[in-house]
């Protein structure tokens, strides 16, 4: 599976942008921030610009996951603008590929539905959003196919969709486990692991996503990303700084807490025990923090042992032209232009 003969330029770079909320800030915020960083990272070169589908969450502004790709789609002119993901079990394939059509119609060639089969929230609100709660992720499979139907040019069944069909709106299967990773490379789908929060099966389901995989009509050879979580700065002094951001929001995680982000701290020992350091510090295994030097010499090290196509970065960083910095040195780094 190494081949050291992959290098960072090589790959494509892209965002997740889980639209986290600041503290003493409102959603509002979020969402402009967002759009300035898209313009931002399409000039730098960025290949796609995703958004994650959550609900519950008062620090977590993307529940409206389409209407957002609306947005940065409308207010960027080349970067690709899709989901990561749009949660499957929470929705019926005809009304997603409505929606997905919708936007390839708005912005053609630049839609991408990323599909995933978790709840993206707590048990409770997922009854809430399901009503029927007989749908679950025991569906997902079926639900891609049919989904996959309605967006086709297949003009013979008794529902179809419109706008989506005809439009063929590129799909792809997150995950991150070996479930999802099988999934994919059956049926021919490019697939993009979450290693940015649970990086545990990485390995394992690149590997079996690439063992499995069978060519279809949208993919003739596996295609996979990995999200990791990237804090670069100027000097590694500084991004070990901003990432304490990014550290007290998997500590909220962790605790099932509803807090906003966080601006950086002095002294992180003062907010976690010793337990809750071990586990952020287990979740946050894929993450790269420090200047240009550092976080090349690491991610070269970690394509080495992934291969994997393309890199996406989330940034959970506080100060916005500090977030936008740090792409601008993900950029640099992997000479996206």
């Amino acid at each position: 599976m190494k081949n050291t003969n992959k290098q960072l330029q090589d790959l494509s770079l892209s965002v997740l942008d889980l639209v986290t909320v600041l503290q003493g800030k409102v959603p509002a915020d979020s969402f402009h921030n967002g759009l300035d960083l898209a313009r931002k990272v399409e000039d730098f070169g960025y290949e796609r610009y995703w958004l994650a589908e959550h609900h519950n969450s008062p620090g977590v502004a993307s529940s409206a996951t389409s209407l957002l790709i609306g947005y940065i789609a409308g207010g960027t002119t080349k970067i690709r603008v899709g989901s990561g993901g749009i949660m499957l079990p929470n929705h019926v394939p005809l009304v997603v590929a409505e929606q997905f059509g919708t936007l390839e119609s708005l912005y053609p060639g630049r839609i991408d539905l990323g599909l995933g089969r978790a709840p993206g929230t707590d048990q409770i609100t997922a009854r809430a959003l399901r009503r029927n709660v007989g749908g679950s992720g025991e569906d997902f499979p079926s639900n891609i196919v049919e989904l996959q139907n309605y967006l086709s040019t297949n003009k013979s069944g008794p529902v179809r969709a419109f706008p989506g069909e005809g439009t063929n709106v590129p799909l792809w299967i997150l995950g991150s486990s070996l479930f999802s990773a099988r999934l994919a490379g059956m049926m021919g789908l490019p697939y993009a692991f979450a290693s940015h929060f649970a990086p545990s099966y990485l390995k394992d389901a690149l590997k079996l996503y690439k063992d499995s995989f069978q060519p279809s009509e949208q993919l003739k050879e596996p295609y996979a990303i990995a999200c990791v979580n990237v804090v670069a700065a100027d000097t590694n002094e500084e991004a070990e700084r901003l990432a304490t951001s990014l550290k007290l929001f998997f500590l909220n995680v962790i605790r099932g807490g509803q807090e906003l982000l966080k601006p950086p701290v002095d002294n992180l020992d003062t907010y976690w025990s010793p337990y809750e350091k071990a586990a952020v510090n287990q979740m946050l295994e894929y993450t790269f923090v420090g200047d240009s030097t550092k976080i090349s010499h690491e991610l070269q090290a970690f394509l080495d042992e992934t291969q994997v196509d393309e890199i996406m970065v989330c940034s959970h960083i506080y100060d916005h032209e500090a977030r936008v910095r740090s792409y601008e040195i993900m950029s640099q780094i992997v000479k996206t232009k």
